[in-house]
């Protein structure tokens, strides 16, 4: 393998559409919206917005509040918005005692859902109307000088009032909490004048005022002061705890939502309202509901504009009603509004002129906002609701215009992972550039203040200038509606469905062909799945938001930007610098950073978690092959992970079709490789060329090669760990394609040490366990394991798969001579001979058994007598099948039978074989029979004591094979299996009588065996001078001599003392026929002295020469003498002893014949 493996030549990239990387996106709502009224000759522009089901509301500063309806899209185009239609203009009744001022507008829209009302604040005046169509409700009442309402509880419904919804209301010096069902019913006031915002949960709720935040308990009535909204107000004193109970006058009850200080000539509400229209006699009916009298009627079809509105409050009420002279004027009216979670803040007056924003991203805290001035930074401060301040802060660049908080409701009640956001914080500001000031969504982590972004807004800016023509803050706002849009993402499903990957070059086999269903020759199949996959992403994308933005006539909807698309844009501007090597360290560090992000990520949604698989795949994809490209691989931080690979899912055989040396181990299959559509025009890039390195690739050294090689095992391997998921799709060909390409790697990596090495490398050991576990690519092991020469890794593969029979090939083809690269068969015979009594396979047995016994009988035969082999043999079969098949070892296994199993059966056969064999020998070689000769003077030459003959022979033995047969020989025929063993005497002795001179053991034994004991005692004292054998003949009673010498030495059963004395008498004959005088005076003397009691005193001296002097044998005369006196004396004693027992039965005898006495027989008469 060269550095041309893992490198080709680039090709011209396919580009791509860009995406936004932003966290958030613009989609248009509602655009260049005709706000002005017929007739209006003013500036209108939208100042809130509010959706409830399909039902949108548009408030304008012409005090007008557009309807329009949603027009679903078409359910068959899932990228498809709703339109909207207009449905209905609508002018709500306001008091125009400040019409010198300039007038906001209307001011807020609170829909309550559960009751199917809306509260409208208009200039001061709060209305109250019905939903969907906005018919006036509540008996036409009427809240006048009103600053803000809302309040409503953010956290659970309350479960006791199911058909009520309770809000706040702010009315000059207090804040009135009332519960709105079929009728509005007053709960409690709650001092504290001059309100502009609030947000509550359960019993608490932050609330502002022009100057600085508060915390109140509503429940107990108690305030807690905070801080200041502006830092320079040193004015405003905080964490001061107050009572803040509202005590009613007896003699004044009110239960109604009004001001408690007006008069009751007040149109609106007498007691609700206190007093600021007098009741007609039909309301005091309603006095206990807590409703008024009514107002006027509905004003949609008779607008009132700034222009032509009277300067007299009479305006603000009908003909009937007069207006009350004596309310307070209301406070200067905002002209902004701030949307919070469910609190919407009002611009107030005051030397900072900064509006308070109070939002609420989770049940325990609240987010608000301080400053020095609009053109200053401002800080978000998150406090309890115990009043501390938790988290860190928030800053903004300039004091936002608006601000929101955009937080999913699982994870604002749900701890979410380390690297997930628990949502945003979005604020509009007005942001100075060197091309002049724009207005921009500043975008925060709530978890991680320091991640800020800055989105355009897509339409033009408009500035909005206070009396003295200072510019003040951003007109663009933003708010969190009442429902929630699906905004449509096609981009999604466009790269996440999956398609096929055509990899170039690769191909079905034949054998994929065959298995290959009709369908795939015609395309039915992918076409089917095509369809269904894009339908399937058609699926996904879908993104919820409750956030609008709105600015002049505009509305759009701020939408999370998905979070694929968000990062995938980010990698694919990664991926283009990196192919070019344009900074290729300072990108891959940003590439890991994007893995590390989401490695802890939880998924909550199926496109999330398609999203993070896919990210994951293609970072991980784009690191692999900068990996390959590079002339070092990157260790540390800036490493690869192989953990980081195999957590991506991405299919191995994408990677492998990277490196040159792998591609062809890459399998298809029939139904081919599935990936997501966003990765294909980069898998199809990288599968050309991979990226192009500016340095020269003739430097790469080869151990960077063995590098990625092992970082490419180790992916390998963790995947080989995954076999038996359910989870990865086309399974078969994905381990098929891993395992080949591990092999493949492991067998150039062993390969590779032992050429430089020459000693085991650690891949060796990995090779072993990979082919001894198993590999799903059998046929292509093989096809590996045969072209770099591994036979006996070849052998483990199959002996895995328990094929015997190419196992026991294999082995053959080594131990044969074939050439074995790795050489690691060791002993291969005795493998051979061990794995053959493991099987039970009797053809294999017989097959490679002979074979081994042809090669080495010694083993050979091992295969058929061991007993621990699980096929046993009859001796007769395997006489005849070696016989046939191995002639050679039929001797061998004759003598396991015959000295290993001690049956004698086959004796007669062995002793054939090894007279076959001593006798061919002695025949056709004179130097072998010179050998036996010079053995029998060499041991006739060894002065005594000496050993005998036989163990002379053993311990001298010649190294030929026809010597050791001999031994076995003599073994044999000297009755080494006891006495009953008998052989054809007469056939041996006609076969060895030519070679008698030459066998002389051979013919004592067989003397012996025809009882020519005389002959065989001459030929051992004389042909032999074995004495010491002579002697054990004699005292054997003629029985064999040349047992093996672990063997007992036991007479013969049928010998006598007198048998052992006429061969002592033969042999005492042979001794003084010895030629050398003193040889023979010692051993005659010897034997006399040792063996004097099986001969005859007499017959002895007559023997022994005249010459010889008493002296010589006066040893054997001296004991003869002394065993006839103790003879003559022991029989004396056993005399004695006879006479004594006589004495006694005698007298016995007359005891009992006394004891009897006489009887008295009758004479018979003749």
């Amino acid at each position: 393998m060269d550095s041309s493996d893992i490198q080709a030549s680039p090709r011209k990239r396919r580009r791509k559409t860009p995406v936004s990387t932003d966290s958030y996106v613009f989609r248009p709502l509602l655009e260049d919206i005709a706000l002005s009224p017929e007739g209006y000759t003013s500036k209108v522009h939208i100042t809130c917005v509010e959706l409830w089901d399909v039902n949108l509301y548009i408030g304008t500063s012409a005090a007008e509040i557009l309807h329009y309806v949603a027009i679903p899209s078409d359910p068959d185009n899932a990228s498809a918005s709703p339109s909207y239609i207009f449905a209905s203009r609508l002018q709500p009744t306001y008091n125009q005692n400040a019409a010198g001022s300039p007038l906001p507008g209307i001011q807020q829209i609170l829909v309550l859902p559960k009751v199917a009302k809306a509260c409208v604040l208009c200039n001061g005046t709060l209305t109250f109307y019905s939903l969907p169509e906005l018919s006036p409700a509540l008996g036409n009442t009427v809240v006048s000088g009103c600053s803000w309402i809302g309040g409503e509880n953010m956290n659970t419904l309350d479960e006791q009032h199911e058909d009520e919804e309770t809000v706040m209301i702010c009315i000059k010096s207090i804040v009135r909490l009332v519960r709105i069902g079929d009728k509005p019913r007053r709960i409690r006031n709650i001092e504290y004048p001059s309100c502009l915002a609030i947000a509550r949960r359960d019993n608490f709720a932050c609330v502002a005022d022009a100057r600085a935040y508060a915390l109140l308990d509503v429940e107990n009535q108690q305030k807690i002061s905070l801080f200041p909204i502006s830092s320079l107000d040193e004015n405003a004193a905080g964490g001061q705890v107050e009572d803040i109970a509202v005590h009613q006058e007896p003699s004044r009850p009110s239960s109604g939502i009004g001001d408690p200080r007006g008069h009751s000539r007040n149109t609106s509400l007498s007691t609700l309202v206190g007093g600021l229209g007098r009741r007609s006699p039909q309301s005091r009916s309603q006095e206990r509901s807590g409703l008024d009298t009514p107002g006027p009627g509905p004003r949609s079809t008779s607008p009132i504009r700034p222009s032509d509105r009277p300067s007299s409050r009479a305006g603000a009420i009908d003909s009937g009603r007069r207006p009350s002279v004596s309310d307070k004027p209301l406070p200067p009216p905002p002209d902004r509004t701030s949307a919070g979670q469910g609190a919407q803040g009002v611009a107030a007056t005051s030397s900072s002129n900064l509006t308070p924003h109070i939002c609420s991203p989770t049940p325990n805290e609240f987010l608000l906002t301080t400053g020095t001035a609009p053109d200053e930074p401002g800080v978000g401060i998150f406090v309890n609701l115990d009043g501390d301040v938790v988290r860190g802060t928030l800053q903004f660049h300039r004091y936002p215009g608006s601000v929101v908080v955009d937080v999913d409701e699982q994870s604002a009640s749900t701890p979410t992972g380390p690297t997930q956001s628990e949502g945003f914080v979005l604020a509009s500001i007005l942001q100075h550039r060197d091309d002049g000031s724009r207005e921009v969504i500043e975008v925060q982590d709530i978890s991680n203040g320091s991640r800020t972004e800055h989105l355009d807004i897509p339409f033009p800016f408009e500035e909005d200038y206070s009396e003295d023509g200072g510019s003040i803050m951003a007109h663009a706002k933003l708010r969190n509606i009442l429902s929630d849009t699906s905004a449509p993402f096609p981009e999604v499903g466009d790269r996440l469905h999956k398609v096929r990957l055509h990899l170039p070059g690769k191909h079905l086999n034949e054998e994929a062909k065959a298995e290959r269903p009709s369908q795939f020759a015609n395309q039915e199949w992918e076409d089917k799945r095509n369809q269904e996959e894009q339908a399937f992403g058609r699926r996904l994308g879908r993104q919820s938001s409750r956030i609008v933005l709105w600015s002049g006539s505009s509305i759009w909807w701020l939408v999370r930007n998905p979070l694929v698309l968000r990062l995938d844009g980010a990698i694919d501007k990664i991926a283009e610098a990196m192919f070019h090597q344009t900074e290729v360290n300072k990108n891959r560090s940003e590439l890991l950073q994007i893995i590390a992000s989401i490695r802890d990520y939880e998924a909550n949604t199926e496109t999330e978690f398609l999203s993070l698989e896919y990210i994951r795949q293609k970072s991980s994809l784009i690191l692999f092959a900068d990996t390959l490209s590079r002339d070092t691989i990157p260790s540390g931080t800036d490493g690869l992970r192989v953990e980081d690979l195999v957590e991506s899912g991405l299919d191995p055989r994408i990677l492998l079709s990277l490196v040159s040396i792998l591609q062809e181990e890459v399998v298809e299959g029939p139904q081919g490789i599935w990936v997501h559509a966003g990765m294909t025009w980069m898998i199809e890039q990288y599968s050309v060329g991979l990226p192009v390195n500016t340095k020269s690739n003739d430097n790469r050294k080869p151990f960077h090669q063995l590098e990625w090689m092992n970082m490419l095992k180790r992916y390998l391997m963790a995947w080989r760990q995954r076999k038996g998921f359910g989870s990865i799709a086309d399974e078969n060909d994905v381990f098929q394609s891993t395992d080949a390409a591990l092999l493949h790697l492991l067998l150039y990596l062993d390969g590779q040490h032992t050429s430089k090495a020459g000693t085991p490398s650690a891949a060796r050991s990995e090779l072993y366990s990979l082919v001894d576990n198993g590999v799903d690519c059998f046929e292509r092991a093989v096809t590996l394991l045969e072209q770099y020469r591994r036979l006996y890794v070849l052998s483990r593969l199959y002996q895995n798969r328990k094929m015997a029979g190419r196992v026991l090939g294999t082995w053959r083809r080594i131990i044969e001579g074939e050439v074995d690269t790795g050489n690691e068969l060791r002993d291969g015979e005795n493998e051979v001979r061990k794995y053959l009594a493991k099987i039970r396979d009797i053809s294999l047995i017989h097959e490679h058994g002979t074979w081994l016994a042809r090669r080495n009988a010694v083993l050979g035969v091992q295969v058929f007598a061991d007993d621990s082999s699980r096929v046993k043999f009859a001796p007769q079969e395997v006489v005849e099948l070696l016989k046939e098949q191995a002639p050679e070892a039929v001797k061998v296994y004759l003598e396991h039978l015959v000295f290993g199993k001690k049956n004698s059966q086959y004796a007669n056969r062995l002793i054939t074989y090894y007279l076959d064999s001593v006798l061919q020998v002695l025949e056709s070689s004179a130097e072998a029979r010179s050998v036996l000769a010079q053995s029998y003077e060499s041991y006739r030459a060894l002065q005594p004591p000496k050993p005998t003959y036989r163990q002379f022979i053993i311990d001298n033995a010649v190294p030929e094979f026809w010597w050791q047969d001999r031994l076995r020989l003599l073994e044999l025929l000297g009755g080494s299996h006891g006495a009953d063993f008998s052989y054809d005497l007469g056939s041996i002795l006609r076969r060895i009588e030519p070679y008698e001179q030459d066998l002389v053991p051979e013919s004592i034994i067989l003397d012996g065996r025809q009882g020519r004991h005389q002959q065989a005692l001459r030929l051992l004292t004389h042909g032999l001078g074995d004495y010491h054998t002579a002697v054990n003949y004699c005292l054997m009673g003629g029985a064999s001599i040349f047992h093996p010498i672990s063997g007992s030495l036991t007479p013969n059963e049928a010998s006598t003392k007198e048998d052992q004395a006429v061969l002592f008498g033969y042999l005492l004959t042979e001794f003084l026929r010895i030629e050398d005088a003193s040889n023979r005076l010692e051993r005659t003397s010897e034997l006399l002295e040792r063996f004097g009691s099986w001969y005859d005193v007499k017959e002895v001296l007559q023997m022994i020469p005249e010459s010889w002097s008493v002296e010589l044998v006066s040893g054997f005369l001296v004991s003869a003498f002394r065993r006839l006196i103790h003879d003559k004396n022991e029989a004396m004693v056993v005399k004695a002893l006879s006479g004594a027992e006589n004495l006694q039965v005698a007298a016995a005898l007359v005891e009992k014949c006394s004891a009897i006495g006489p009887q008295v027989e009758e004479a018979h008469s003749r």
